[in-house]
């Protein structure tokens, strides 16, 4: 057996309480008929999926095996209705929570989406998915992907190399998951003729920009003068996410985030949409989740001690 399929066999056996048997080219499903059922219509979509040409992972499926196994009633093929296609990769995106679906409903619709949680979430990543899709389907002309360099100060002259070369380390995260949605030649292709940009923040100022999808990342690290920049940089036809977990802050001591204040201060805008990420909502490893809950534990108790 294909060892992504009997992955998530094992996760629906799991999730569904039931038992699956593999017989030649057949399944044997065992247990309560209800749960049985369920497990044979998820199948079946899985199969469905697969046949269509995308590949589906494990973890695509985990979101709609755990509500089923919570008793809610998930079609995966209505997931399929709000996930992100990734021509490029010949795959979907599928929402693994609730929050994550609310955040892509809130990207396709508004031009202003804020996106605040812990590591882990997907805000980043997904962004960055509704971006490539976007451009693909030519309702932009580039991406624009941006990160405060933060642990340089933005005074990036002291280092060594060209400007791409000094600020690489700090944009890596954004390469990383561009390069796990689009093939690396075709994305440096495309970063070469311009059509997608990864800079530093700094690099806005001055700037307005018209039919692009923007992302500014780690915005927690953005200050108040910065956030501001940023916000007015949208020209026409642009849409832009902004990410941050305002639980980590890495500015110097004294300076305010520009995202906590952003918040406050557009609170009453309409058009603008703040989504919340808590750590039920992390979708990496297993071992993600438990060690943010295990660290909000342990500030929680050192705030009341």
């Amino acid at each position: 057996m294909h060892g992504g399929l009997d992955k998530t066999l094992r996760m629906v056996e799991k999730s569904l309480n039931v038992t699956i048997s593999v017989r030649g080219n057949k399944l044997l499903l065992q247990g309560e008929e209800a749960r049985v059922a369920q497990a044979d219509r998820l199948i079946q979509e899985i199969r469905a999926v697969n046949r269509s040409g995308y590949l589906l992972k494990p973890e695509d499926v985990a979101y709609a095996v755990k509500s089923l196994g919570e008793g809610r009633v998930v079609s995966l093929t209505d997931l399929f209705s709000g996930s992100i296609p990734v021509a490029a990769k010949k795959r979907f995106i599928i929402p693994k929570t609730e929050t994550q679906r609310e955040y892509i409903d809130a990207i396709g619709h508004y031009d202003i989406t804020f996106g605040i949680g812990p590591a882990g979430t997907g805000k980043t990543y997904l962004a960055m998915a509704m971006a490539i899709s976007a451009y693909l389907a030519k309702q932009v002309s580039r991406i624009v992907l941006v990160r405060p360099a933060v642990e340089a100060g933005e005074k990036l002259g002291f280092l060594p190399g060209d400007i791409a070369e000094k600020v690489s380390p700090y944009l890596r995260p954004l390469y990383d998951a561009l390069y796990d949605m689009m093939d690396i030649e075709k994305a440096s292709k495309l970063m070469e003729r311009g059509s997608i940009e990864i800079a530093p923040l700094a690099f806005m100022r001055g700037r307005t920009l018209n039919d692009s999808f923007i992302i500014l990342d780690e915005a927690q690290n953005t200050t108040s003068e910065q956030m501001k920049m940023y916000l007015t940089r949208l020209g026409f036809g642009s849409k832009t996410v902004i990410t941050g977990d305002i639980t980590q802050i890495d500015l110097p001591t004294g300076r305010s985030s520009g995202l906590i204040e952003a918040l406050r201060i557009l609170k009453n805008v309409e058009d603008i949409r703040v989504i919340h990420f808590t750590q039920n909502d992390v979708v990496r490893h297993r071992l993600v989740q438990e060690i943010v809950v295990a660290y909000e534990r342990y500030e929680k108790r050192a705030d009341e001690n």
